[in-house]
């Protein structure tokens, strides 16, 4: 079968009531904008495909609140992002939106070819209506306390607090968003897409046909929602604000914003190519592939892709790498507490610096388990990453033509063994990075590209063409020909990652732009004139990096002043000091890396959770009490640290092997203790 070279690389849609921030960045648009400009290097056929996402409740609870139209309100918002993706450097083909015109029709008739088809079922079904607004209330408008962990302010979709998806009969003492009172039942009728019809096609299509090359955070979550079994799910809402049901007598009814965003992949491609846009949707020869957050797995995974199926015409995505979440600061990133460094702020204090920060969030990326962005650590990764590996080797390389060469490209000598040795590892990072790249491993993909220029740094190191100057010349300029050669690769090689400053690197060298296969052999001939040499990288200093600090702790709720306040008695980590244990007690247990692969809820026990967890040579059955803090399908593909020499011991009539570690924050909540890069399942703890 010929290679396909066609690719529809989608990002998810993002939600028109903010800004972007930088979990938004690392979860859902720098690992397509890698993968989009790698793939264009190569020559191949890519549209990258994104908007906003301008339907649902929160979006009318917005523009209520700030007293303006939903218009108005996504006109707004829909502007902001798209001018920050512009100048951070995202590369779409198109930057649409799900209120054009385009996009209404495209939703309306894809619900028209499925009603048609009669894929869709009909329910009367009794929903909270609001008495005083006189409105029926969507999930989002409704609110109440969650019976899963008891939180007062649960949506009736979603809790926020612990995860668990609801539906809003769910809630204990439920209040209108809207009004403050409590909302009664009245009938309404919607059209359901029967999500259990799918479950077999869905089986054989991800569980078979996907075990191997999805993520396995992915695939675990999908199996965990087949396992649980799916419930029909309603296509439609009433609501005013939407695209509309396009069925007579459905007057104040609009599509379910999960099935009309999706569906805005098509229409802006239908906007962006009106005349061929069906090769990027319907061809068999082209490769649809999903970049998303973890919150959104069953939507691209199970939800849509039954839409398609259902449809019939359209190509099924091939892949649909998630990625985990990214905390700041060690918590986690919130809209609703501000708590988020927001990409147009960061664009604005730190100018001319899109590469440093899609550095630092491409090397901590959260591929495989949640990863944290500080403060501190992005000083760090400048400053002894970018400025003193890649910034240092190509000043230091262009710095010394220019001195000795008079910024001509000098002619080689002959190669001894260590330059043929340099020579193969500069010609085996174009595949290195390739490869990662294609198998969606970004981070080390990046750790590839910095190696190439550690390999010029070390080499510039062992050769001291400083030195040799004076007694051997010609050595001199081999030396400086090998670099300056590498030079060029990390210009081609790194522009997927850092593009301005490839762009930079280009310029100095007066190199034209290479594609990805033309990376081989030498790319700067002799006696080639150089540019202006110019510092790629500054150093970040501490006062910036003290004013984002200060920032983020202004917005942090303050703690009581003190010592041994009430509080810090209550705090679940100020505990006394635990008594010391010998060296051999603590040598008994056996403390293994083990990947959960399914997770279900114990019956008639609330804190439960029944989990299996490859050890590597086995797979175990362990309970463990953190059902109040963990949902199933967020556990499942996570790699977690465990008590694997516990004695075996039945709780609920479940014979539970072994304990899962944990660790809790200053707020109650459990965090799983997780090794911070993957790896096999079984390794030692030590």
């Amino acid at each position: 079968m010929a290679e396909v070279k066609r690719y529809t690389v989608t990002a998810a849609l993002p939600y028109a009531n903010g800004g972007i921030h930088l979990g938004h960045l690392a979860g859902a648009y720098i690992p397509p904008d890698i993968y989009v400009r790698y793939r264009r290097l190569n020559g191949d056929d890519v549209l990258f495909i994104c908007g906003s996402d301008e339907h649902g409740v929160p979006i009318t609870l917005g523009a209520r609140k700030e007293g303006i139209t939903p218009q108005q309100f996504v006109n707004k918002y829909h502007e902001l992002m798209k001018k920050s993706f512009e100048a951070f450097g995202i590369s779409f083909d198109i930057y649409s939106r799900t209120s054009n015109k385009v996009h209404h029709e495209t939703a309306q008739q894809f619900f028209l070819d499925l009603y048609n088809k009669g894929v869709f079922t009909e329910e009367t079904s009794l929903q909270y209506y609001d008495e005083q607004e006189k409105m029926f209330l969507a999930d989002r408008y409704i609110q109440g306390t969650c019976p899963n962990c008891g939180y007062e302010k649960a949506y009736g979709d979603q809790c926020e607090r612990c995860g668990t998806s609801l539906s809003p009969k769910d809630l204990k003492n439920p209040v209108s968003v809207l009004s403050g009172l409590p909302p009664v039942l009245k009938e309404t009728k919607h059209w359901y897409l029967p999500l259990q019809n799918f479950e077999p096609w869905l089986r054989e299509w991800i569980l078979d046909g996907h075990k191997e090359d999805w993520k396995t955070n992915v695939y675990g979550q999908c199996k965990s929602w087949l396992d649980s079994g799916l419930q029909p799910r309603a296509m439609t809402r009433d609501l005013e604000w939407g695209v509309k049901v396009p069925l007579p007598g459905t007057e104040g009814k609009v599509l379910y914003v999960w099935f009309d965003a999706p569906i805005g992949y098509i229409s802006a491609t239908k906007e962006l190519r009106p005349d061929d846009w069906e090769k990027y949707w319907k061809n068999k020869d082209t490769q649809l592939i999903h970049f998303i957050g973890k919150d959104n797995i069953v939507f691209h995974c199970i939800i849509f892709p039954s839409i398609l199926h259902a449809h019939g015409e359209y190509i099924l995505p091939a892949n649909v790498p998630a990625n985990e979440f990214l905390n700041l600061e060690g918590d986690k990133l919130s809209t609703s507490r501000n708590w988020a460094v927001w990409l147009h702020e960061y664009l604005n204090d730190f100018p001319n610096k899109q590469d440093e920060l899609r550095y630092v969030l491409t090397s901590i990326l959260p591929e495989t388990s949640d990863s944290d962005f500080s403060w501190k650590g992005y000083q760090t990764a400048v400053n002894s990453e970018l400025v003193s590996i890649l910034g240092n080797f190509v000043n230091r390389t262009l710095v010394l033509t220019k001195k000795y060469f008079d910024g001509k490209i000098p002619e080689p000598g002959e190669l001894t063994a260590a330059d043929d040795a340099c020579i193969r590892a500069m010609e085996e990072a174009p595949k290195k990075i390739g490869a990662a790249i294609e198998s969606f491993r970004m981070r080390e993909a990046l750790t590839e590209l910095m190696n190439l220029a550690r390999l010029g740094n070390k080499y510039l190191a062992d050769n001291e063409p400083w030195k040799v100057i004076a007694t051997d010349e010609k050595r001199v300029k081999t030396v400086l020909f090998l670099s300056l050669n590498i030079t060029a690769y990390l210009a081609a090689l790194s522009e997927p990652f850092l593009p301005f400053s490839s762009e930079k690197i280009y310029g100095m060298l007066k190199l034209e732009r290479c594609k990805w296969n033309e990376v081989t052999g030498f790319l700067l001939e002799p006696h080639h004139h150089l540019g202006e040499t110019k510092l790629l990288f500054e150093k970040m200093e501490d006062e910036p990096v003290i004013a984002q600090i200060n920032k983020l702790q202004a917005i942090k709720p303050k703690t009581t002043a003190g010592t041994n306040t009430e509080s810090e008695k209550k705090s679940p980590i100020a505990n006394p000091k635990p008594e010391s244990v010998s060296y051999d007690d603590f040598a008994k247990l056996d403390l293994r890396v083990g990947t959960i692969e399914a997770a279900v809820k114990v019956a008639k026990a609330d804190k439960l959770l029944q989990l299996k967890v490859n050890l590597g040579s086995e797979v175990r059955t362990i309970v463990s009490g953190i059902a109040e803090h963990f949902t199933p399908e967020s556990l499942v593909g996570k790699q977690v640290c465990v008590v694997a020499n516990l004695a075996p011991r039945k709780i609920k009539g479940i014979e539970s092997r072994g304990m899962i570690l944990t660790a809790q924050d200053e707020s109650g909540a459990l965090k799983l203790l997780q090794p911070s890069e993957q790896v096999s399942n079984g390794s030692v703890v030590s």
